[in-house]
């Protein structure tokens, strides 16, 4: 056991969900022991060892059951069965400004969880100047961090994760609210601790630092270990699960159309049902257009909210009309998480025009490309515009519809990739 700093053994994570409230206290008091909950498995017997001195990474999509495991490896859930041992003292960073008091200055939270890892007072003066250099955010050190950007939250729980000589680093996803100076400096840190033989174990969607940072990755899924091994192998499995093989548009399938008894448009086998949609969509529009059914589909033309950068990609739409109209514009664009418009277009800008529409005309138009954007999570835009007596006129929008996440194992700086080609004399 000396040379292993974790050890996982058959640990498993059952949740068990109720519809309503209500539904909790009507089990715990039926007398027939009727159950109204159902079972969610967010670990399954998942075991795994962890040399010291090793970085390791783990990967998975949403609800893979990655933050689950660190939680419990770090004591903050305790799993339903099945064991974790560690050998070592442990730094982690969750979730974001977890252990922090917000009502405490940044000065008093340094030594609060220099405290709650078993640091003296000394101790963690001794290494203040070392966190407070790390962290540079100034005089915002004295100010509570309730009042603290999330950018300067990491910064600071991070520093503090770091500089308080853990022999076990968790991670945990934060390196992504910092910009990409603290992310270098955050991951220049990660060459020092493996220089020093510590131990790292971090989680992330960023595949090009997975790649480079890991001596090894484990792959879950759906709360079972996939597989674990050398980074490329598992991210290309990584990859081949962000893929659903069966989601392919048939050629023959482009929806059961027809009107309902109402008048309205129904139709069964949407294109859209099979992405991750925008629970909350903002639509609108005059209504003399309707965009009824969309898809994001990769380049073997599977519907897919998981594009592989570098790869060919299509945006697909199609819209109903219900009014008679001159000239309608198609139109599609990218944002990041913040809202920034990555990029985008429109027929009207590739010159490509439709013409006239009659009421009823359904039309289908398909923006094919190479995804050039750098890793990472942004949201798609819809929209069906014109001019309808000269005046710029939105006839449906669909804003923010649905995400689309850019799988990449190479990242470089800023929005897109230019796929510059190195070469040496």
């Amino acid at each position: 056991m000396d040379e292993i700093s974790v050890k996982v053994e058959g640990l498993t994570k059952l949740y068990r969900l109720y519809e309503k409230p209500v539904d909790r206290l009507k089990e715990s008091l039926n007398i027939f022991r009727k159950s109204y909950h159902r079972e969610h498995y967010a670990l399954r017997n998942v075991s795994f060892e962890i040399k010291k001195g090793e970085t390791v990474g783990i990967i998975g999509v949403n609800g893979a059951g990655k933050s689950t495991i660190l939680k419990i490896i770090t004591g903050v859930l305790n799993p339903t069965s099945g064991s974790v041992s560690v050998n070592g003292r442990i730094s982690a960073l969750l979730e974001l400004g977890a252990g922090f008091n917000p009502d405490y200055s940044g000065i008093e939270n340094i030594y609060l969880n220099g405290t709650m890892m078993g640091y003296t007072k000394e101790e963690v003066a001794s290494r203040l100047d070392d966190i407070l250099s790390f962290a540079d955010i100034g005089d915002f050190i004295n100010q509570p961090v309730k009042t603290y950007s999330s950018g300067m939250f990491v910064r600071l729980a991070f520093a503090v994760a770091i500089n308080i000589d853990p022999e076990i680093l968790i991670v945990d996803e934060a390196l992504s609210v910092g910009d990409v100076f603290f992310q270098a400096k955050c991951y220049k840190k990660f060459e020092e601790f493996k220089e020093k033989g510590k131990t790292i174990l971090f989680v992330s969607h960023s595949l090009s630092s997975i790649s480079k940072y890991c001596d090894r990755v484990i792959l879950l899924d759906k709360g079972e270990k996939e597989a674990e091994g050398n980074p490329h192998d598992m991210i290309d499995l990584y990859k081949k699960i962000l893929v659903n093989e069966n989601n392919e548009i048939p050629e023959e399938d482009e929806g059961i159309e027809g009107i309902a008894d109402d008048g309205g448009y129904y139709a069964e086998g949407l294109w859209k049902n099979r992405l991750i949609l925008n629970p909350i969509q903002n639509s609108y529009g005059d209504n003399r257009a309707e965009i009824i059914d969309f898809a994001v589909t990769d380049s073997k033309g599977r519907i897919t909210n998981n594009i592989e950068k570098g790869s060919k990609f299509s945006v697909k739409m199609k819209v109903k009309f219900n009014a008679h109209i001159e000239d309608p514009i198609f139109a599609f664009t990218i944002v990041d998480l913040q809202g920034t418009e990555i990029t985008g277009t429109n027929t009207m800008f590739e010159n490509e025009d439709i013409g006239a529409v009659s009421e009823g005309d359904v039309k289908t138009v398909t923006f094919e490309q190479k995804m050039d954007i750098q890793g990472g999570d942004y949201l798609l835009s819809l929209g069906c515009t014109g001019y309808s007596d000269g005046d710029f006129t939105v006839y449906h929008r669909l804003y923010e519809v649905c995400n689309i996440t850019v799988v990449s194992d190479k990242n470089t700086v800023g929005f897109y990739d230019m796929n510059s080609k190195v070469s040496f004399e």
